[in-house]
């Protein structure tokens, strides 16, 4: 089970778009954050189609590559 000690992702803040070429576009609250090509987002597709939810939010965070650097400000709850 993947670990969100803030629960930043109990909320489904990601989602994601692909393309017929390949491409996956991954998105944050609405706002695209990253694409993914070539073997990427291969990798991403193989590991997110047997993900459950909040599973699937974490491999989406970690493909962002910044959750971790104090982007998710954003996120907090007001």
């Amino acid at each position: 089970m993947p670990i969100d000690k803030r629960g930043v992702l109990d909320e489904e803040v990601f989602t994601y778009r692909a393309t017929k070429d390949g491409k996956v576009f991954i998105s944050c609250e609405g706002r695209q954050v990253t694409i993914l090509s070539g073997k990427k987002a291969a990798d991403f597709i193989a590991k997110i189609s047997n993900a459950e939810d909040k599973e699937a939010q974490l491999i989406m965070a970690k493909a962002t590559g910044n959750f971790k650097r104090g982007n998710e400000k954003i996120f907090k709850k007001q």
